[in-house]
């Protein structure tokens, strides 16, 4: 099979995002060309616009004669799966979907703080990010010019960490909440081997390409997932490759048939992300470039960001999508997990 006759992705090792579509990519049967770099420098070998901002991974999808390159893995998935049948990672039951999608959304934009802040908050950490990264571009680096690179790429990103809320302030925070997601993680992991049910959903894809990084890359967070959760750092190794697992539609779970572990994982989204959310929707709205709130005993503060304002905007039109049954039984799995207060709208 040629290259032409795969989709094209270019991204790093040390993406979470980047690792979340090949894992998915690999569980659906869909081939695919990786490209290790950068995606900029890829899109100009190739002549075409690079998406702005650029982010890993980037993925090409053919436009005509030529390739439009995308770089959100969550609309990207869904346009897969009107590309490619079979294996879908969405699940059938359109409530049981709302779910999978709540914990996408989280995985991508909440867990994605424990992944930051670990990687470039520890000094040692971020030693070790700083020695890792260069050489996942380029393993033959010359050591001038890796020590170069090193200081660069660690400097700018120790500076970046306010733009995700991580100092000394919060840093407790983000660390109670990436503890307790273990520990409900080590539970629910008892009772089935995904989030719903026996096959994988786009939460699952996006809830491993986070811990590739935290188990298996950032020293920190790593020991802290071998002492509290050992069946989350062996379903990490087991999500890499779900090619073999051959699903069946009785494989979900049905809503109300979900183990109660799964209610302490969305207890977090709602004790963490949704005031986050909140906030951050608020701050754009008002036009402002920070914003400030309560999560979880403490005040937190950060930069204002404009897609998670979108992300919030979503998730609220996929919850006003639903049917009315539907929606009703999304409030009963939802009930006391704090969720609730992303869900209510103007209209």
């Amino acid at each position: 099979m040629s290259n032409e006759e795969r989709l094209m992705l270019v991204g790093g090792t040390a993406s979470p995002y980047t690792q979340k579509m090949i894992a998915l990519l690999r569980y659906r049967h869909i081939p695919y060309a990786m490209t290790w770099g950068q995606p900029e420098e890829v899109c100009a070998s190739l002549g075409i616009a690079p998406v702005k901002p650029s982010f890993m991974p980037t993925v090409f999808f053919p436009e005509g004669d030529s390739l439009r390159a995308e770089c959100d893995s969550t609309p990207i998935i869904r346009r897969l799966e009107t590309m490619y049948p079979g294996r879908s990672v969405l699940p059938n039951d359109p409530a049981l979907a709302f779910l999978d999608y709540l914990i996408e959304d989280f995985a991508d934009e909440w867990c994605t703080k424990y992944m930051f802040h670990y990687r470039w908050h520890p000094a040692a950490d971020a030693d070790n990010a700083g020695t890792l990264l260069p050489y996942g571009f380029d393993v033959s680096l010359d050591a001038a010019v890796h020590e170069q690179f090193k200081d660069y790429i660690t400097k700018r990103q120790v500076e970046r960490l306010y733009v995700v809320g991580s100092n000394d302030t919060t840093a407790p925070i983000i660390d109670a909440s990436y503890r307790r997601f273990l520990a409900a993680m080590e539970s629910h992991l008892a009772n089935q081997n995904f989030m719903l049910g026996s096959r994988p959903g786009a939460g699952d894809f996006a809830l491993y390409g986070q811990l590739t990084q935290l188990v298996g890359f950032d020293p920190t967070p790593r020991a802290i997932a071998h002492e509290i959760s050992s069946r989350t750092v062996a379903w990490v190794d087991r999500m890499a490759d779900q090619s073999g697992l051959d699903p069946v539609v009785n494989d979900w779970v049905s809503l109300e048939d979900q183990p109660v572990s799964l209610g302490a994982i969305l207890a977090e989204l709602g004790r963490v992300y949704a005031p986050a959310q909140l906030a951050n929707s608020a701050a754009v709205q008002a036009g402002e470039k920070s914003w400030t709130c309560d999560i979880d005993g403490v005040q937190w503060a950060q930069k204002t960001f404009p897609y998670q304002a979108k992300c919030l905007a979503w998730t609220r039109q996929a919850y006003l999508a639903l049917s009315d049954t539907d929606r009703e039984r999304v409030d009963g799995a939802l009930a006391g997990t704090g969720i609730e207060a992303m869900l209510v709208t103007d209209s």
